[in-house]
């Protein structure tokens, strides 16, 4: 059973409607398989992109960016070569972006930051 975090789907809700107003087109979201998840796929011009998002409500820990390990961009990786694998049609460039959100102490927007293409 998945627990589902109020912070993180404000997060990506939020990151879905900054994303679609920089041309993104979301086409799915929350993809798992077993090694991994993708919180947004979306293709932006003739681009498949997997989106990371991190959402903090505080930077006491480090920023949204710094919690994206080396692990975890491996495991997105994995994941994305997977999906483009299994999903025929879609562009063939890809890339990983990332999406910063830090929430102000009334859990409203305080700052977004995109940052694209953090495996390359």
């Amino acid at each position: 059973m998945r627990i589902v975090n109020p912070t993180a789907i404000k997060g990506e809700n939020i990151a879905c409607d900054y994303l679609r107003k920089k041309g993104y087109k979301i086409i799915e979201r929350n993809f798992r398989k077993g090694y991994g998840e993708i919180d947004i796929i979306a293709i932006q011009g003739r681009t498949l992109v997997f989106v990371e998002v991190k959402t903090r409500s505080t930077n006491l820990y480090g920023t949204p960016f710094e919690q994206i390990s080396y692990f975890k961009l491996k495991s997105l990786i994995k994941t994305a070569e997977f999906y483009k694998h299994t999903h025929k049609g879609l562009p063939d460039s890809l890339r990983i972006d990332a999406v910063g959100i830090l929430l102000d102490p009334s859990n409203n927007l305080d700052k977004i930051e995109l940052i694209e293409n953090i495996s390359g």
